[in-house]
């Protein structure tokens, strides 16, 4: 094959190239930036058994999924310990999950965040 033949290939290629992998690039970002949660905040001296009872009581919900607990019990894991996924709850699913967490007098609020909130 001529050198110039090849030169030409590459030229066009390249840009191609360059512009798959900046847009996988930009659909990873959107997910990323498109997670949403809900923290479970509790009382002061909230024993962890009990935010395990909240979260496990308020699982069933569509959309709204408990997230993985942290695997170490310092105080700052346990004050997170109850957080729900909820990129794709419906206002329907996250007013169940407000409904279901209200029952429990250790949770004193609810925090629905975002993946912008954070700066992630």
């Amino acid at each position: 094959m001529p050198r110039r033949v090849i030169k030409r290939a590459v030229v066009f290629i390249m840009p191609v190239l360059l512009a798959t992998v900046l847009l996988a690039g930009c659909a990873q970002m959107d997910a990323a930036l498109g997670k949403q949660w809900v923290t479970v905040v509790f009382g002061p001296n909230t024993k962890y058994a009990t935010a395990l009872k909240v979260r496990a009581a308020c699982s069933h919900i569509p959309n709204a999924i408990p997230e993985p607990l942290p695997k170490g019990h310092s105080v700052l894991d346990e004050m997170n310990a109850v957080q729900y996924t909820t990129t794709n709850a419906t206002p329907a699913n996250l007013a169940e999950l407000q409904t279901c967490l209200q029952k429990f007098k250790s949770v004193v609020g609810v925090n629905s965040q975002d993946a912008g909130d954070d700066g992630t």
